[in-house]
């Protein structure tokens, strides 16, 4: 019989549909569980049979630890998520009669809005692109394909030429849990990625790889990392000062769409959020630039 993780990492695959890295993520949290019930506890029973016998005051004293360690809210609340996720699992294929983690409360987690960029500033991530180099269009394609469709970075890592359908201009995305949904794409992104094209057609593409649309010098697809390290460059170059990361072109991506009167649930479509909550933010954002533009336009605030 595999063991209760072995079990929860089967059930976060085929019944949850989870991605590699939310799979690995969540099990890296519960395993935090697992290691404080070893430490606690000791004595013979297995683990499994200690995970299994867990009351409600049992979970709050592991999250009190987690507060002891320091551990920032957001992580705090993260790994509390995996555990409830362990806790339903167990519950639903009959480990456990009653779910001990449904009254256990996250921290309260105060509201860090994210950084966004404005269309001139995305203008300069692109102006700051050596074009004579081989990866110059296909990085200027890169901004504008996250810009202008909003897509996480795992996201457009593994877009395949046979998802983007240009006559109507719309690419299919796999997002998490192995939804699929379908964004509107602009002619600006369609023009970067032909001239990408035209530098990839040159290229001597590794097998396997011939769909992906961004690809390494190796004929390779890109990886997470090396989008970070390239737009977090490219920013130090156009003299950005604000700290950004491939996300922040989604959040902006989301901001423009708010003011320009886009609403909130055609946002949350295109951006795959599964509840409207987490597009709400967004909202926020909004204010706080009505709040500037206020502060520097109206005459009761300008001073002479």
């Amino acid at each position: 019989m595999k063991n209760i993780k072995e079990k929860f990492r089967r059930y976060l695959r085929l019944q949850k549909g989870l991605s590699p890295n939310t799979l690995e993520a969540y099990l890296h949290d519960v395993s935090l569980l697992f290691s404080w019930v070893a430490e606690k506890e000791g004595g013979d029973a297995s683990i499994d049979d200690k995970i299994k016998q867990l009351k409600l005051a049992d979970l709050e004293e592991f999250s009190a630890s987690l507060f002891d360690l320091g551990i920032a809210p957001s992580s705090h609340a993260r790994i509390l998520c995996g555990v409830r996720a362990l806790y339903r699992f167990l519950e639903i294929d009959g480990f456990i009669d009653q779910d001990p983690s449904e009254l256990l409360e996250s921290p309260i987690q105060a509201k860090h809005l994210p950084e966004v960029l404005s269309t001139v500033e995305v203008d300069m991530l692109k102006a700051a692109i050596d074009l004579s180099k081989w990866e110059g269009h296909r990085n200027r394609a890169i901004i504008e394909v996250l810009f202008s469709c909003g897509l996480r970075v795992s996201e457009l890592v593994t877009l395949k030429l046979s998802q983007v359908y240009e006559e109507e201009r719309y690419v299919r995305v796999m997002g998490k849990g192995s939804k699929e949904r379908l964004i509107p794409i602009s002619e600006d992104a369609i023009k970067e990625l032909h001239l990408w094209y035209d530098d990839r057609n040159k290229m001597v593409i590794k097998k396997g790889e011939e769909d992906y649309v961004f690809l390494n010098r190796r004929g390779a697809h890109l990886t997470r990392t090396m989008i970070l390290i390239m737009i977090k460059q490219y920013a130090k170059d156009a003299g950005i000062k604000k700290t950004i990361s491939p996300h922040t072109l989604r959040h902006s991506f989301a901001t423009a769409l708010l003011e320009g009167g886009c609403s909130l649930r055609a946002i949350q479509a295109m951006l795959g959020h599964e509840s409207i909550g987490t597009t709400e933010i967004y909202t926020h954002i909004d204010m706080t630039t009505l709040r500037d533009e206020i502060e520097h336009h109206h005459p009761r605030n300008i001073t002479s």
